[in-house]
This record gives C-alpha cells, structure tokens and sequence, in this order.
C-alpha cells in the first residue's frame, strides 16, 4: 500500500465496476478509507443489485484496508446525503467525493422519449449534485476537501447520446460554480473526462486510437485528491486520462467580438457576424464525413 491519501477517506460512486471501481481501489491502496456506493444497475439502468459494492469492500479488506459498501441512489437527495453521513459517521471525516455513477440510453434527439432523458440527466447529473451538496456542507465545516466530477468529450456534443451528452456539460459547469464558490471555505472542485476500457465504451461507434484503462484515470483521481494537488491551487479544472495521454481542457472564453453604434439590426448583424465575429468551429462535425463513409463500409472509424 502507498501513502499518497493516509488518513484521508473517500467516497466514490458508481464504485462497483468500471473506472468507479478502479478510483476505489486505488484510493484504499494509497491509504484511504473508503465509502463505496454503487446502485448496482446495468448502463441501461435495469434492476439494481448492492452485491458488488460489496465485493469492492471485500477486495479492499482482503488487500488490508477499510472501507464500508452501500447500495444508494444518489440521484436523490436522500441517497447522496447518506453517502456524506456514512462517511462522517464511520470514519468522522470526509475529505474527497468522486462522483463516477453513470448510465447510458443512447437515442437520436428526434426519436428520445422522457423515460430516455430523465434517469441520464438524473443519474449523471443530478447524481453529481446531491453529492457534491451533502459534502460541501460537511468540507465547508470542516475548512478542507475535494469534490471530483466526471465528465466526458462528449460533452462537446454527441450525435446519438444528447441526454449524456447534457448531463456532462453540465456537470463541468457544477464543478467550475464549485471552485468559485468554496474555494475560500478550503475545497476544491475538479472534473475528469476520461477515455478506458469499460462497459460503456465499448458502445462507441468508433475506434478509439487514444484510449487506456480504469487504473490510468484511477491514478489521476488519486492525485487529485492529494495535497500534492492542493498545493498548486488546482481547482475548476477539465482534465483527460487517456493511456498515456494527459490533458487540460480550455476554459470557456469569448474568441472575437464586434460592438454597433446605436444597436444592432437583423442587417447589421448579417453584415458583422459572417465575416467579423465569424464561427468557433466543431471539431466533431469534421468527424462526420468520415464516422458516415465507415458505417457505409461497416467499419468503425477512428477517433
């Protein structure tokens, strides 16, 4: 075992498989105690099961940890709530949560019903919310503490996956509204958008040339939740993990402007925003060509 969080406990959701799971095991290695939640559904949101938060728990105490297993659902209140009390009621503190519960159901916009919106924005965001609530009371009392969302590139936009695609947008805006507001309380806020192996990329329609595995984003959650992080004042950051691949998301900035004497006009704006403020462009739409020439041929095309 390392000691990069002796002394620290963690929660982390959506901590029975997948990168959830690799976070936990990882932060009990390094000398976290660790509360694993996991609601045990499938990613497309079937019947939950609390046997694998359990296994986790067990795998932990077998390497010679501590760490204790729920089964909540953090997209209510009443879920992350208990996961922050569990925390502060075992172990008397927290000092990190790690929100990597998540589901899929992938639809294109114009055929996605309610029942396929909902539980994505609940489970994905809401789920970041109602966790990120309960600790940073408990963090704010204590003066110290870091809440850690995660995200995804999808949250550029996605072509079959809206309502996920939503839920990662926004939680990059929670994090970033956390750092601003409890950075004087000694809590910082952080997102990571991984790319590893799991249960849900293995659904991408597309080859991922950039891609690693659980215990790469396991090693950057870590260390994110470290005071060697704390110590360079990292808050309100995008991060990506991808094998070997590290890097930072830009933080959003308007790129050009024009300014009308008197107001603006429909004709005005027809004359200034083509060829003065112009366009930003979507990466992802120079992708499309390509995403439809590989379906045609019944390839997956690289990404």
């Amino acid at each position: 075992m390392g000691n990069f969080l002796t002394g620290k406990v963690v929660a982390v959701t959506g901590a029975g498989r997948g990168i959830g799971r690799a976070v936990a095991l990882a932060c009990a290695a390094e000398g976290a105690r660790v509360v694993v939640n996991d609601y045990g559904v499938a990613i497309d949101g079937g019947t939950p099961t609390s046997d694998i938060a359990t296994a986790v728990v067990k795998e932990i105490e077998a390497a010679g940890g501590e760490a204790v297993a729920l089964a909540d659902d953090v997209s209510t209140m009443t879920g992350g709530l208990r996961i922050v009390d569990t925390a502060l009621d075992r172990y008397g503190r927290l000092d990190g949560v790690v929100c990597a519960a998540g589901i899929l159901r992938e639809r294109m916009l114009f055929n996605m019903t309610e029942e396929e919106w909902d539980p994505v924005i609940a489970t994905h965001l809401k789920g970041t919310f109602t966790v990120f609530r309960a600790a940073s009371a408990a963090m704010r009392r204590q003066g110290s503490g870091t809440l850690i969302g995660f995200t995804s590139g999808n949250h550029q936009g996605s072509v079959a996956q809206a309502n996920y695609s939503a839920a990662k947008g926004g939680i990059i805006s929670l994090v970033r509204s956390a750092a601003l507001g409890l950075g004087k309380y000694g809590v910082t806020a952080n997102c990571v958008a991984p790319v590893a192996r799991t249960r849900m990329s293995a659904n991408v329609p597309m080859e991922l040339t950039e891609i690693g595995d659980p215990q790469d984003v396991a090693a950057l959650v870590v260390y994110l939740l470290s005071d060697r992080a704390r110590g360079e004042g990292i808050t309100g950051q995008v991060y990506t993990v991808a094998g070997p691949k590290l890097a930072v998301w830009a933080q959003p900035r308007e790129l050009r402007a024009a300014y009308a004497e008197g107001g603006w006009t429909p004709e005005k704006i027809a004359d200034f925003l083509p060829g003065t403020v112009g366009t930003d462009p979507m990466p992802l739409l120079t992708r499309l060509e390509a995403m439809a020439k590989a379906a045609a041929a019944k390839e997956r095309p690289n990404a």
